[in-house]
């Protein structure tokens, strides 16, 4: 069973791609907006799908 994504509202993940240029991901404002959208049924039904995939929604 998948528990729950816990991400701080502050989180920051830094993410590097291919050419080695780095990238900074807000993951607790993600979280945070998925799950507020979710909750306002903003989210259409394969991002909501995918979401409880994941764990943000859990």
């Amino acid at each position: 069973m998948l528990r729950a994504l816990r991400v701080p509202r502050d989180h920051t993940e830094t993410i590097t791609d291919t050419d080695g240029h780095e990238f900074h991901i807000r993951l607790g404002v993600f979280r945070s907006n998925t799950r507020s959208h979710h909750k306002k049924r903003k989210l259409n039904p394969d991002q909501a799908h995918e979401a409880h995939e994941i764990g943000l929604l859990n």
